[in-house]
């Protein structure tokens, strides 16, 4: 119930009022994100936080001028893969084995399987499906945000070329997929903190098959 309570707390805040947040408490929504499954366990993307404010204040003009940006805490980007290659999907292949300390017959058959599959893909379609990856750990992050009482608001509303060409990550092999500002609300100037959070009814969101 806890969770669920922060959850219900949470909403995508609209005016950040510029208060730092604790560094042990980023740390474990970024370790949050960390712990968050992916597809074959690729983990294709990077977090990029952001506490340079010159930094927060190029990328507020090309991010609709969005107020969160450079009064938030925080700013992490989630940078998906630009594509799959041999030595990317290698390397996590080979930090599983180096971790577990061992190695598995089925495993690396699913190795080279990934390897006759994913990089002969087209680049945008290796993309869209490392950023389904980045979002899964975005939404993880959001959630361990909440728990932390710390506030979040996830922007889709930026120019990723842009933002990709202000922190060089084109060059990195890496492609911004979304923000997430962290930090703490300012209510006296969020039209939204007093308003009831608006889902669909559970009957309308989920069908059951017995």
């Amino acid at each position: 119930m806890e969770l669920l309570d922060k959850l219900n707390w949470r909403y995508a805040v609209k005016a950040m009022n510029g208060e730092k947040v604790a560094e042990d408490k980023i740390e474990r929504i970024l370790e949050a994100a960390r712990l968050a499954p992916t597809s074959s366990g690729l983990q294709p993307f990077e977090i990029i936080v952001i506490k340079n404010q010159d930094i927060k204040e190029q990328i507020k003009p090309v991010a609709w001028n969005q107020s969160v940006i450079t009064d938030c805490s925080h700013l992490l980007v989630f940078a998906a893969w630009d594509t799959y290659t041999a030595d990317r999907i290698n390397y996590m292949f080979d930090l599983t084995n180096d971790i577990r300390g061992f190695k598995n017959e089925g495993w690396e058959n699913y190795r080279q399987m990934l390897l006759n599959a994913y990089p002969q893909k087209d680049a945008e379609e290796n993309f869209n499906h490392a950023a389904k990856q980045a979002y899964i750990a975005f939404s993880q992050a959001i959630a361990a945000a909440a728990f932390e009482a710390v506030d979040a608001t996830p922007l889709e509303g930026f120019d990723p070329t842009a933002v990709d060409k202000i922190l060089g990550l084109r060059e990195k092999g890496l492609r911004s997929a979304v923000l997430l500002p962290l930090g703490y609300r300012k209510p006296e100037e969020d039209w939204l903190v007093d308003l009831v959070k608006v889902r669909k009814p559970m009957k309308d969101l989920v069908t059951v098959l017995e």
